[in-house]
């Protein structure tokens, strides 16, 4: 029996698609346990780079199967093309995938009320993608789960008191055109026929094959400081992506789980607004955003970039658990003659002891610096830790002092064999 969660240890785009994908050859089942389309996970297959926004990132080893958990929202749109784009590169998906009958599905006057917000109230840098919306409908109790799709009438009755209600604030409060409710129905009905063969209990599917032993992968999206009750709040997202987020997200009991590894970047990134105490506005920030195609891989959107966050990941590391460390694109820093890690926070002159989530605190927080000399060497051929540069060694060394956890996966490129296991 064995369940290893993935979390990103920061916010978000660490890399988590690729260490999936590498872990996924030794495992039976790749779980997604949150989130929605506003996430996107970047793998090279063949060659090819491939964004996944939904589907696990285990798809592209044929023996694994995939699940999307209750804990995601789906845009059906999103699924369609993805499985469609799947499809496409020759990969088999009939009997592989298995979507969760209590997933909320993301409606098109959620997309039009993110949207909406986004523009008229404090901007937290959403996609758009309806995220927050479909959330919110969930714990209002008035959301459309994929089992609601098998009861046409019942689907009917919810949708038109959902799209009434929100008709009166599109008319009313943004001045906007009122949606048909008709037309949603048949959209969705003829959604359920392309993905009800997907669709199954699947909290009952993962406890069987805890029972059975197989190794199950949980997999996150975004990152811990992004988690809306642990994050820096309200510049989070709209769900848990800390670990413990994936017991729930499944419908997995917490004593299944044996390991949990934190991504990290070995720089710092994050997109959208929000308080980032190491954030570069400066050529050094452009180098690592251009070097590192720093660029959202849902939205385009370009990352904001900064030097390693060491105290801020250590809470990450405490809320989350994290038992070992995936360190991803340290290749991007190979172009650096001086590289630094931010290893605490002063605050109106005075060392602080522990990371404030507080946004308002955050952004007053001055971050304080150790500096190291970078390796100014390609280090993506190498395939062994001792084959490393010397500096990039004891840069490694110096992050895993500073946190107090193993580094067992060191990534210095993007493909597959461009991976160091310790």
């Amino acid at each position: 029996m064995s369940v290893t969660i993935i979390v990103g240890a920061q916010w978000g785009d660490e890399g988590k698609g690729k260490i999936v994908d590498l872990i996924s050859k030794q495992i039976n089942i790749v779980a997604r346990y949150q989130g929605g389309a506003n996430a996107g996970h970047t793998i090279i297959v063949n060659d090819k780079e491939v964004v996944l926004h939904l589907i696990p990132s285990g798809i592209f080893h044929k023996k694994v199967t995939c699940v999307i958990g209750n804990g995601v929202v789906i845009d059906p749109v999103a699924l369609l093309d993805e499985i469609k784009m799947i499809e496409s590169l020759g990969v088999k998906i009939n009997n592989r995938l298995k979507i969760s009958h209590n997933a909320h599905l993301i409606m098109p006057y959620h997309k039009l009320l993110d949207s909406l917000r986004e523009e008229s109230s404090t901007k937290i840098g959403t996609t758009g993608r309806g995220i927050g919306p479909c959330y919110i409908d969930k714990y209002m109790r008035v959301g459309i789960r994929m089992v609601d799709l098998l009861d046409k009438k019942t689907l009917r009755e919810k949708l038109i008191s959902n799209i009434n209600e929100k008709n009166k604030l599109f008319k009313n409060i943004y001045e906007k055109e009122e949606l048909d409710v008709d037309q949603i129905i048949n959209t969705y009905i003829d959604f359920d026929k392309k993905v009800d063969t997907y669709v199954t209990d699947t909290s009952l599917f993962l406890n069987n094959a805890i029972k059975r032993g197989k190794n199950i992968l949980a997999e996150g999206a975004q990152g811990a400081l992004l988690d809306v009750d642990h994050g820096t709040y309200p510049f989070v997202t709209s769900s848990n992506p800390t670990s413990g987020g994936a017991c729930t997200g499944l419908g997995i009991p917490p004593t299944s789980v044996s390991k949990i590894i934190g991504i990290v970047k070995a720089y710092s990134t994050r997109v959208g607004n929000g308080p980032f105490p190491t954030e570069l506005n400066n050529n050094i920030g452009k180098n690592l955003r251009k070097i590192g195609h720093e660029f959202g891989a849902t939205t385009g959107r370009p990352r904001r970039c900064g030097w390693l966050d060491t105290f801020s990941l250590n809470y990450s590391l405490t809320i989350n658990g994290v038992d070992e460390i995936a360190l991803t694109k340290l290749d991007v820093l190979s172009s650096f003659e001086e590289i630094s890690i931010c290893t605490g926070y002063e605050l109106d002159g005075k060392n602080i002891s522990q990371f404030p989530t507080d946004v308002n605190t955050l952004e007053k927080v001055k971050p304080i610096y150790t500096s190291f000399r970078g390796w100014r060497d390609i280090i993506s051929d190498r395939k062994k830790f001792i084959m490393l540069p010397t500096e990039c060694k004891k840069y490694i060394k110096a992050i895993e002092n500073l946190i107090n956890t193993k580094i067992t996966f060191v990534s210095v490129g993007p493909k597959r064999n461009e991976t160091i296991i310790r």
